[in-house]
């Protein structure tokens, strides 16, 4: 495959950061010159979901485009849905680099970028920007909110309001973030008591929108069964499982390696197995109304259908857009789409 001799000898001898922002600069210029839309495939295996239609049950996961820049060409090149972010009420830089990793002989992603983004407001005025130019050629837009890194972890549930406040009028669905580990205390806020006041607080200013919550693959399965029946309880549109692992157990490449890249969070194939198990442990205990977006780890149509198998309602993907190509997403929505029964 092209794009696979490409990026071994040019993408993977870059900085995986600055190989991204490669990347996005050429999918940027495929829409806004049109040319993205000659990618644009048919595609009859359509998922309705928590109110809205999906012309397929493949998305993108939110960390690909974080400011939004990209929506209209994501969709053409075979997303059903892209979800935008992880946005903060107060824009911030994020981490300092290097920090974002590639591990190639695990297909595997580590980051701790750190909600780098541009805040809540400018970015809900660039997806109504957005809205304006193309009114019926987007995908599904979800935004992912996560806390603001100067905002204390007791006063989480304000900065989360303001969020959802100013993203709710421009959004398909909100996903509320309390998964990241490159957030310090982040992840405190999935316990129930915690985290019931912010959903709480998001669904307040949803405006009716549908509003999902994303967890991490290293709770405890009681954990995740607690957030399950919050879910259930506070009548959420879905759980998205699952965010990135701080596990490094089981990897190919060396050790020495894995200890020089850091802290961050792991994504990619290493995920594949936890995340099919949480997928599954949820479903034990959510109502078929309820959706859950499964994500960690897919790379291939086969899988996709695997999850949906086991319960998935939709899934999403992105490792695997770094080491498939622009053309990896097209070819999953394809491929779903053949196996599709017929009616």
């Amino acid at each position: 495959m092209l794009y696979r001799l490409i990026f071994k000898l040019f993408f993977a001898n870059l900085d995986a950061e600055f190989a991204h922002h490669i990347g996005m600069a050429a999918i940027r210029f495929l829409g806004a010159t049109g040319l993205s839309s000659l990618l644009r495939v048919r595609a009859t295996h359509s998922v309705d979901a928590f109110g809205l239609h999906f012309d397929s049950p493949f998305g993108l996961a939110a960390g690909f485009d974080k400011n939004a820049v990209a929506i209209k060409a994501l969709g053409d090149l075979g997303f059903s849905h892209v979800e935008v972010g992880t946005v903060t009420a107060i824009a911030q830089s994020g981490n300092d680099k290097p920090r974002l990793f590639r591990l190639i002989k695990d297909r595997a992603l580590i980051n701790r970028m750190g909600f780098n983004n541009d805040g809540a407001a400018v970015i809900a005025e660039r997806i109504a920007s957005t809205r304006a130019r193309y009114p019926k050629s987007l995908p599904v837009v979800g935004v992912n909110i996560g806390k603001s890194r100067v905002v204390e972890v007791e006063d989480a549930v304000s900065d989360y309001r303001a969020s959802a406040k100013l993203l709710a009028p421009v959004a398909d669905y909100i996903a509320v973030n309390v998964s990241s580990p490159n957030t310090p205390g982040l992840r405190s806020l999935q316990s129930v008591d915690a985290l019931r006041p912010i959903l709480d607080a998001v669904i307040a200013e949803s405006l009716g929108k549908p509003v999902l919550v994303k967890i991490a693959p290293d709770l405890a399965d009681d954990d995740i069964i607690d957030v399950a029946k919050l879910a259930k309880k506070l009548k959420l549109a879905g759980v998205i499982a699952t965010n990135t692992t701080i596990s490094r157990a089981g990897l190919k490449t060396e050790g020495k390696i894995v200890e020089s890249r850091g802290a961050g969070g792991l994504s990619g194939a290493p995920l594949k197995a936890r995340s099919l198990e949480v997928l599954r442990l949820l479903r034990q205990y959510l109502p078929d109304e309820l959706a859950i977006i499964s994500v960690g780890g897919v790379e291939t149509a086969s899988e996709v259908r695997e999850r949906l198998a086991a319960g998935a309602t939709l899934v999403q993907g992105y490792s695997g857009f770094v080491f498939e190509g622009p053309l990896w997403a097209r070819k999953i929505k394809k491929q779903v789409r053949a196996a599709a029964p017929t009616s």
